[in-house]
C-alpha cells in the first residue's frame, strides 16, 4: 500500500526555466500508465531503482564484478553484462564504481524531505514569479503521496504547477484542483482509436478531464503537444487539436519538437528504443502548425 508521507522520485531539478513561469524547481516522479515509445524518461515509467549503466564512463576494472553478491556482473568479449533478474538492487556496483559508470536512479524522500529541499529557493520564486512543478513520469500515479506534497506547497504559499498525461480519473482532477496553480496537460492526439494503439491511453478520460478544468477557469491550463514523426505531424491532426483548443475555451498551446536526448538512457537501461531510426525535428518545422493555431486565435508556445 502506498505511504502517503513519502513518493518515489527521480530527481529534483533546481532553477528550472522551461516547466511553468519564473524560476522554479521541478519534482519528478516515478510511475506512468502509458507507454510512449517516444518516451525520453524511460527510468520513469514505473516506480523503484533503475539501474543505469553509461558504458563510455566504464574502464571495465571489474569491481563490480568481484563485488556483486548476486554475481549479476559479468565481462564478455570486453563489455559488462547485466543479469537484472538476478539483481538484489544492493547498490554494491554503484558504491564501488569509481568512474559514476554505473548509478541508480530512484529514491524515496518524505514529503517533508521535498519540502525542505524546493524551499531552499523561496527567494528565487518570489522574485521571478516561480514555483513549484510537480512532473514525472505521471504524478498522478502516486496520487495519496501528490495529494499530501500539493497541501504541504499551498501551506508554504508556493505557485504549484504539475505536468501531466492527464490519464487519471476526474475524481483526482477534482480533489488535486484547489491546490494546483497551473496544469500543463499533454494532449497528443484526436484519435482514440490511435491513441490507445500506440501509447496504451483512453482519450475520453483524457478530454473529460481537459474539459472539467476548462470550465473551472480556462486560464489555468496550458496544452502541450509533443509533436511526434508518423503520430500527429500531420496538418490534420494537429487542426483537430487546435480545434479542441479553441472550442473548450483554451488560449494556450505549447508545441514540443520531438527530440532523442533520452535514447542513450534506453542503452543504459539495457532497453532498445523503438523510435531509434526517426530524426529529431527542428523547431522551424513546427512554423506551420504555429501560423495556423495563431489564426484561429491560440496563443502557440
Amino acid at each position: 500500500m502506498e505511504n502517503a508521507r513519502e513518493l518515489s522520485i527521480m530527481e529534483i531539478e533546481r532553477f528550472a526555466i522551461h516547466d511553468g513561469p519564473g524560476i522554479r524547481s521541478t519534482v519528478f516522479l516515478q510511475g506512468c500508465p502509458l507507454h510512449c515509445p517516444w518516451c525520453a524518461n524511460p527510468e520513469s515509467q514505473t516506480i523503484g531503482p533503475k539501474l543505469m549503466y553509461n558504458e563510455k564512463k566504464c574502464v571495465h576494472c571489474g569491481k563490480c564484478v568481484e563485488n556483486c553478491p548476486a554475481g549479476a556482473i559479468k565481462i564478455k568479449n570486453g563489455s559488462l553484462e547485466f543479469d537484472r533478474t538476478q539483481c538484489m538492487k544492493c547498490r554494491s556496483c554503484e558504491k564501488i564504481c569509481l568512474q559514476n559508470a554505473i548509478q541508480w536512479n530512484g529514491k524515496k524522500l518524505s514529503i517533508d524531505e521535498i519540502i525542505a529541499e524546493v524551499l531552499r529557493d523561496r527567494d528565487y520564486y518570489e522574485e521571478s514569479g516561480g514555483g513549484v512543478t510537480i512532473s514525472g513520469g505521471e504524478c498522478f500515479v502516486q496520487f495519496e503521496g501528490l495529494m499530501e506534497l500539493l497541501k504541504g506547497l499551498k501551506k508554504e504559499q508556493l505557485h504549484v504547477a504539475v505536468e501531466t498525461c492527464g490519464q487519471t480519473s476526474l475524481e483526482h482532477i477534482k480533489e488535486a484542483y484547489p491546490y494546483i496553480d497551473l496544469f500543463l496537460f499533454d494532449l497528443k492526439h484526436m484519435d482514440a482509436d490511435i491513441f490507445s494503439r500506440v501509447t496504451g491511453g483512453n482519450l475520453e478520460v483524457i478530454l473529460n478531464n481537459i474539459s472539467y478544468i476548462a470550465k473551472q477557469n480556462p486560464e489555468k491550463i496550458i496544452i502541450r503537444v509533443p509533436v511526434i514523426p508518423d503520430f500527429n505531424y500531420d496538418g490534420k491532426v494537429m487542426e483537430k487539436i487546435f480545434r479542441y483548443v479553441k472550442e473548450n475555451g483554451l488560449k494556450k498551446v505549447h508545441l514540443l519538437p520531438y527530440h532523442t536526448f533520452g535514447i542513450n538512457k534506453y542503452a543504459q537501461l539495457g532497453r532498445s528504443y523503438e523510435m531509434k531510426n526517426t530524426s529529431s525535428l527542428h523547431e522551424d518545422e513546427l512554423n506551420i502548425y504555429r501560423e495556423k493555431g495563431e489564426e484561429m486565435g491560440i496563443v502557440i508556445l
